[in-house]
């Protein structure tokens, strides 16, 4: 199954994990490498184990480490792994807490089964996947606060970035933009990771709201 979307679930209310888990097992394409009650346990087992996921599926509100401050030491010891946020809390304040923080999406444990599993497979393939209720917020919330980076100049991004970011927005998955723009995926990829660096963002995610801060896009589902 080298070819699986490998997950980690992280929550402490056991019966609602194994849920998940058995869930998510029965699709073919996702694999659960482990489990974790809390955000220490979770950091404890990413440093042990040799094969990491390439989503935590974590909850908020845990003993010992939340779930925010485990995703902040997360995006610092292990970037390359995408957390998508599944809790109980669909306020404001913590959407855009978790969004800012690096969480590529955010799901209310009242979703759907199915919804769930699109948005695994929708960050597996472009990087991030913000549903309706999270656009909204992020244009309400994150976007109104025009904090520091929301002051930024962005005329250091040249006309071609700005057209990426705008398609990223869109969410459109690097092979989309590369056949649109008719450019290689390699030029896209290129492109994007000179994003990255120039705007300081740690992920996609991250870009999405650097551009809605800065009104170089607006977002679309």
């Amino acid at each position: 199954m080298s070819t699986a979307i490998k997950i980690a679930l992280v929550d402490d209310e056991v019966l609602f994990r194994k849920g998940i888990s058995f869930l998510l097992q029965r699709e073919d394409n996702i694999e659960i490498v482990f489990e974790a009650s809390n955000g220490e346990d979770l950091i404890s087992q990413l440093e042990e184990i040799e094969t990491k996921p390439d989503i935590i599926i974590m909850d908020l509100k845990m003993p010992v480490l939340n779930g925010v401050e485990a995703t902040k030491i997360i995006r610092k010891l292990f970037p390359e792994i995408k957390i998508v946020a599944l809790t109980s809390y669909d306020t404001k304040s913590f959407i855009a807490n978790m969004i800012q923080v690096g969480a590529v999406a955010y799901l209310i444990k009242s979703t759907t089964p199915k919804d769930l599993i699109r948005t695994i497979n929708e960050v597996h393939r472009k990087g991030f996947h913000y549903n309706e209720n999270v656009l909204k917020t992020i244009q309400e919330t994150i976007v109104s606060s025009k904090n520091t980076k929301g002051n930024l100049e962005t005329s250091f991004l040249s006309p071609r970035e700005i057209e990426i970011l705008q398609l990223i927005c869109q969410q459109k998955t690097t092979s989309e933009i590369a056949e649109y723009l008719y450019l290689s995926p390699r030029t896209v990829e290129g492109h994007r990771n000179n994003l990255l660096l120039k705007t300081e963002s740690r992920n996609i995610a991250g870009l999405v709201v650097y551009a809605i801060q800065n009104e170089i896009a607006d977002l679309t589902l």
